[in-house]
């Protein structure tokens, strides 16, 4: 595990002092995080040894196998526990149908464990469940030959459909191994939507088939600015890029599915579209030359509204189409500027073909017309706010991450929103007002109080328009970010944050047992080498 500045020396609590019952601390509370719909607290324990067996209710479901063995690996690889599949074991499970999508049940007696789920989603988030209840060091094989589970009744199921999380992997490039690994830490909390940002200024990440320059070319920038990208330039003078094959895409899609994971691709337009002009400059309005972006910020180099355009994204999105079985396909949509648009001569003439008077409308033409080529291929589109601007396509999503205004005039519009607003849920703000103790950053600050704090339906809303609130999402951008040590330290402990608001029951949510709760988890990032920002005094 890397070392980062103080803050992060600094634990709340160390393993070798952690309790074997620290799941339950006294037996007054336990230490789920989300906490679930309904907890109740019984007495006794059930003793977990390796010679506990798995009675699966279903003999013939190899789903629910599939789910259970994907859960029970790491146990049986560091040796902690066999859980050998039996004909009357005393941990049965099952996929009974019963309750609401990806909900659970969990009995734990001194007698048992049983554990049944609506679906195999349900499932695998009873098992995340049941994890939080072992020692923290069970998965590394260091628990003993034995420990006991608390006697506890659990019924569970998510207040929203859409729990998601974002990794910008265009700023700063991470491999496979990490992502597969973020997915890990997603899946354990919950968190079932993966919006994975591929594309941008800065670098092109996903091989197209059809246009090899957007990885010889799009994927690479000469260096890299160092500071803020208001700062003079002052470039490390290092070469920088990467990207990923469809070959490991397709098997990061499929890891993520097996862990209830969707992962929703992000291809940026019409702006943050620079690394495809250098690639491609004939889709700009403008001659070029064009590189690929060496600092941070906003170009007014775009897209530019040809027929030719459009063909290159159609191609582009049916690549992207093809590896991302999902319902989404992201589409940025945000900071666009128009400049390039008001001086070409082509725009002007559209915006008279098409009797528009403001050349934000053809932002929405744009996106219209992109919106039509996704649904025709069985897609939706998603993008965040600025899609609102020149008329927002009939069957879109809005992500509103400009505050929470875009999201309350989308969902007043009959459109599916999540709520993702900066000042809340962007993960790579401060977390600390003493910034220099901290590791570099875009700046902001939101610190993990604040994160818990949100509600994601504003009051303001009528009933039917808050329905139309699907969920949260929280961000994590990479301008600053150049290791997965760095974001995982960005990351956590907040995400724990988020998935409480985005699964547990509004009125269940409390922030002094939110940090009782937390110490097991922090525990568990130890015995795991996982980083994060230990808690504050």
């Amino acid at each position: 595990m890397s070392t980062l500045p103080a803050a992060r020396t600094r634990r709340l609590v160390l393993l070798a002092l952690l309790p074997l019952m620290s799941a339950c601390g006294s037996g007054s509370e336990h230490s789920i995080i989300p906490v679930p719909q309904q907890v109740t607290l019984g007495s006794g324990s059930f003793e977990i040894s390796s010679d506990v067996s798995i009675q699966f209710v279903d003999p013939s479901d190899d789903t629910a196998q599939a789910v259970f063995d994907i859960w029970a690996t790491p146990y049986r690889e560091s040796g902690a526990l066999p859980l050998t599949p039996s004909e009357s074991g005393t941990f049965r499970v099952g996929v009974d149908g019963q309750g609401e999508p990806e909900s659970y049940r969990l009995e734990i007696t001194q007698d048992g464990i049983d554990l049944g789920a609506a679906d195999p989603a349900g499932l695998f988030y009873g098992l995340q469940t049941l994890s939080q209840l072992m020692p923290a060091s069970a998965v590394t094989g260091s628990a003993g030959s034995s420990f006991g589970l608390p006697a506890i009744s659990i019924d569970d199921a998510p207040r929203f459909a859409y729990r998601g999380m974002h990794l910008d992997v265009a700023r700063h490039f991470f491999p496979p191994e990490f992502i597969k690994h973020y997915i890990d830490l997603l899946a354990h909390y919950k968190i079932n939507r993966f919006h994975w940002h591929l594309t941008e200024d800065q670098g092109w990440r996903i091989e197209i088939e059809r246009y090899p320059r957007l990885t010889e070319v799009a994927a690479f920038r000469e260096q890299t600015q160092i500071g803020h990208g208001l700062d003079e330039f002052n470039g490390d003078g290092v070469r920088y890029g990467g990207f990923y094959t469809k070959e490991e895409i397709r098997d990061i899609v499929a890891y993520a599915e097996a862990r209830h994971v969707t992962i929703i691709p992000e291809i940026e337009m019409p702006g943050h579209a620079q690394a495809a002009l250098a690639a491609y400059p004939e889709l700009a309005c403008t001659e070029g030359p064009f590189e690929v972006a060496m600092t941070w910020g906003v170009f007014e180099d775009i897209y530019c509204p040809y027929d030719e355009t459009f063909e290159f994204l159609e191609n582009v999105l049916a690549e992207v189409i093809d590896l991302f079985p999902g319902e989404y396909v992201h589409i940025g949509g945000d900071e666009a500027p128009k400049t390039r648009w008001e001086e070409s001569q082509f725009v002007r003439d559209l915006m008279v073909q098409e009797g528009f008077n403001d050349v934000e409308q053809v932002q929405g033409y744009f996106i219209r017309r992109i919106e039509r080529f996704l649904n025709e291929n069985g897609k939706r589109l998603i993008g965040w706010d600025e899609i609102l601007e020149g008329g927002l396509p009939p069957n879109a999503t809005v992500m509103s991450w400009r505050g929470t205004i875009g999201g309350i005039e989308a969902s007043r519009r009959g459109h599916d929103v999540v709520m993702t607003p900066n000042s809340l849920l962007y993960f790579d703000y401060y977390q600390s007002e003493a910034q220099d103790d901290e590791p570099f950053a875009i700046g902001g600050f939101l610190p993990l109080d604040t994160v818990y704090s949100y509600e994601p339906v504003p009051d303001q809303l009528r009933e039917r328009d808050k329905e139309r609130i699907i969920g949260a999402q929280a961000n994590v951008w990479t301008e600053y970010m150049k290791t997965g040590d760095q974001v995982e330290y960005m990351l956590l402990p907040r995400m724990l944050a988020l998935s409480e608001i985005v699964w547990s029951p509004a009125e269940s949510k409390n922030y002094e047992s939110f940090l009782r709760r937390i110490s097991w988890h922090l525990a568990r990032f130890d015995a795991l080498g996982v980083n994060y920002r230990a808690l504050d005094d």
